[in-house]
């Protein structure tokens, strides 16, 4: 975030934002949506939290809630861990070591299309039903190109976003690192409770290529998406706290150890990029709609997409 925001905020502060929202304005109508979406989209490659509360800048409350609704689907700083390692590990197995680098990264621009045209069909999907409507009339005054003030996108960008986000990560954080160790450590039958858990997810997991440790961690990542791979370690090597990998090598055989395969990967990825927003997320968003019923929304509609896309891969590949 630290490096993310400033950046942000120069192309903000040079006048270059609004330019792109309107010239982008055509693709979100399509979607019965606004064309302001576009820069609460780029937020969120930041932060979700920020392309949330980046939502007000949308005048009409339908395509400001379609807005909110489906920012989860754009993957946020937290995923991109995830992403990397998962596509570095399992999709450049088949290419010359030299172009590994470059193989990820093309892997990793085609995840992030493949969520951006994911925003448009539920945002469209939206406004087809639960939120029906016409998107409204584009009407933004053009800033001039300026030279950006430094000392105001430093402010602004550590203050107002950064320090802001941290904030309210450390509310959902905090507790919730206190039920992992619990987890990790209070023992019934000798088994730990992470275990348990793990064993009674295992069937579902099945039918999404996952295993049960997969899903749980996905679950407790909830307050923040940088803990899953660590949970996912902590149970593969029965340890009792969170643990980080030293290399990808070492991270691809205690993954490959564990019964991962290219299917688990893709399904992996595919679950990374749409499920449930984080504690962080789920909060600003009952905040910015005041209402509990549309923070469910917003945690239903990714994660019922990102099952069905799971379920639906887990079948082609056992057809073929």
């Amino acid at each position: 975030m630290s490096i993310f925001f400033p950046l942000f905020t120069l192309l903000e502060d040079l006048g270059y934002l609004p330019r792109a929202a309107f010239n982008l304005d055509n693709f979100f109508r399509k979607s019965n949506a606004h064309g302001k979406q576009a820069l609460t989209m780029c937020m969120a490659f930041g932060c979700n939290v920020c392309g949330v509360t980046g939502c007000r800048i949308i005048d009409s409350p339908r395509e400001r809630l379609i807005a909110v609704l489906t920012n989860n689907f754009i993957p946020c700083n937290g995923r991109f861990p995830i992403l990397i390692s998962v596509a570095a590990i399992f999709f450049t197995n088949n290419f010359n070591p030299g172009l590994n680098s470059f193989i990820s990264a093309f892997f990793l621009t085609l995840f992030i299309i493949f969520s951006i045209v994911m925003t448009f069909i539920i945002s469209k999907l939206l406004s087809l039903t639960i939120l029906r409507g016409f998107p409204s009339s584009f009407i933004l005054e053009m800033p001039p190109f300026r030279r950006p003030q430094i000392i105001n996108i430093i402010v602004r960008s550590v203050f107002d976003r950064t320090l802001f986000v941290l904030g309210r990560a450390v509310i959902i954080a905090a507790p919730a690192g206190i039920i992992i160790w619990i987890l990790a450590n209070a023992n019934i039958n000798n088994i730990n409770l992470l275990s348990h858990i793990s064993n009674f997810l295992e069937p579902f997991a099945r039918l999404m290529s996952f295993d049960g440790v997969i899903l749980l961690a996905f679950i407790l990542g909830f307050p923040a998406n940088e803990i899953v791979i660590p949970i996912i370690l902590m149970s593969y090597m029965s340890e009792a706290s969170l643990i980080d990998f030293g290399s990808l090598s070492e991270l691809k055989i205690i993954l490959v150890n564990n019964g991962w395969n290219i299917i688990t990967a893709i399904c992996v990825i595919i679950f990374t990029l749409f499920h449930f927003p984080c504690g962080t997320t789920c909060l600003t968003i009952k905040k910015e709609t005041k209402s509990l019923k549309w923070t469910l929304v917003s945690i239903i509609i990714p994660t019922v997409t990102g099952i069905i896309l799971c379920m639906t891969i887990t079948v082609i590949a056992g057809v073929f």
